[in-house]
Parts: structure tokens; sequence; C-alpha cells
């Protein structure tokens, strides 16, 4: 384990209890743990002080498990105690996804907050993440996450829970930003990063970073009226998402599925515990 990047912000006791927890997941499922990270507000750059804390790993399973007559989950998972959540998946299932579209270990990869990892696995995903992965697919991603989120948390368009208005943000300030940076594979996941980068309205960034603000020192931002900046913001970068992307979505084309499926071969060997 070379990679470890923990924030003095928190709390050492969770963080203890998150790095047992993996170690009882390496023992119990006898699998390696090559990247375990920080997903959710914290490692997006927007949390509450009562923030949940999302670990999230990728395993591998030793050659062993491959022969089992009995298919194996392709996900582990840990109770979760209210404080914090521990779930992994498989390479496998990772790079399937990666393939497809799916950009949520596009994000792992690059979450700043890592609690153990190889930095040479996750450089070496991270290039075959920018060799395989469809900007079109990705784009798609995000436009139907954040007009989920969009439709559940303010689908009246008047009224809204002030930290839910992020879920919504995240996706369409990913979006604009890809349509900024035409020639970059996928975007920054760390939110004030991807909005410093994609050039919003400065009246707009002033909202929205006074936003930030009080919802890192405030437990419950409460309810209120839609900004109509914001609103506006949401839905023009939907639309011109909406008008320009395939219906299809454009997965990985063969090559692409070639060079993933290389890719696990050699970490299941590497990883033969």
């Amino acid at each position: 384990m070379d990679l470890r990047c923990i924030p003095d912000a928190m709390e050492s006791a969770v963080v203890a209890s998150i790095d047992a927890r993996l170690d009882a997941v390496i023992e119990a499922h006898g699998v390696s743990i090559p990247l375990a990270i920080e997903s959710g507000s914290r490692a997006w750059g927007f949390p509450s002080p009562d923030s949940d804390y999302d670990c999230r790993f990728v395993f591998v399973r030793p050659p062993a498990q491959h022969l089992s007559l009995w298919p194996l989950r392709d996900v582990i998972e840990e109770p979760p105690d209210g404080v914090f959540d521990v779930n992994g998946w498989d390479l496998a299932k990772a790079l399937r996804l990666l393939v497809r579209g799916n950009a949520v270990i596009i994000e792992w990869l690059q979450s700043p907050i890592i609690y153990r990892g190889d930095a040479w696995f996750r450089d070496a995903f991270l290039d075959l993440a920018r060799s395989v992965a469809s900007r079109e697919a990705i784009a798609r991603h995000y436009l139907h996450l954040g007009e989920r989120q969009r439709r559940v948390h303010f689908g009246d368009g008047r009224t809204v829970a002030q930290k839910k208005i992020f879920y919504a943000l995240r996706p369409a300030a990913t979006l604009r930003w890809m349509r900024l940076n035409s020639a970059a594979p996928f975007a920054p996941m760390h939110f004030p990063t991807l909005m410093a980068e994609c050039e919003p309205p400065v009246a707009l960034r002033a909202e929205i970073e006074d936003l930030m603000e009080r919802k890192a020192i405030t437990h419950e931002l409460g309810v209120s009226l839609l900004s109509p900046a914001i609103a506006g913001f949401i839905d023009a970068e939907f639309e011109m998402a909406r008008r320009t992307s395939s219906s299809a979505g454009m997965p990985a084309a063969d090559d692409g599925r070639r060079l993933a499926k290389d890719f696990y071969s050699s970490m299941v060997r590497r990883f033969d515990i």
C-alpha cells in the first residue's frame, strides 16, 4: 500500500473503523483491495458537518475463486452503521460498467480521499479508462443522473431542500465542463475544481460558493425557493446535452473491450494470493 490521503478534518475514530472493516473484508473473503477511497459529498468537496462516510473499494479475487462451481457475488457490502458505509465492486464489475459508459468507477479513480491503494494500479486503471471510455456514453450517464435528481428532489420547480441542489448541479456542471473541454476523456470529480474550470456566469458562481460555505457549517440548510439562476443553469445544460446525445450512448468498441479484458487478466495474475 503506497496511496493514502486522509484530510485532517475527518474523524480519526471513523477512519480507524473503516480501516478495520477493509482488513476484515480481505480476511473474510480472501481478496485483494488495490484501491479504497471516499465517495459522496466529502470527496466531491461539498460535505456538511454531519455527512456520512462512504468508503468504496475495488477488490480482486484470486484465480482459485474463479473456478468455483457456484458464482460469487461481484459486490461486497458491509452493514452500514449510520455513520459510515463500506462496500466495493469486483474489478470485473467495475470494468464491465466502465466499457458501458458508467462513470462511477472513473470518479472513484479520481477521488482525493484515499484510504489505501497501490499507485501503480490506480494509474494503470486511469490510463485504461482514458483509452476505453466513451465521452458520449459518459455524458449520457451524467444526463440521466442529473435529470433523475432534478425530478426527484425539486421536480415541482418551486421549492427544494437546499443541500439536494448539488446532486443535480454537479451533473450539470460536468456536462458543461465536457462540452468546453472536448479533447478530454472525462471531467474532474471534485466539484469546486469542476465549477472553477467550467466557466459559469460570475453571479451564479458567487451564489454557489455561498451555498457551499453555508452547507459546510450547517447541519440542515432547510427548504427554500429554487434559485432561478441555478435552475436555469441546470436546465440549460441538460437541454443542450439532450440535443447532442446519441440514443445508444456509444459504449466502448471491441478494441476497448479487449483492452479491459487484458487488464483484468493481468490484474488477477498479479494479485494472485
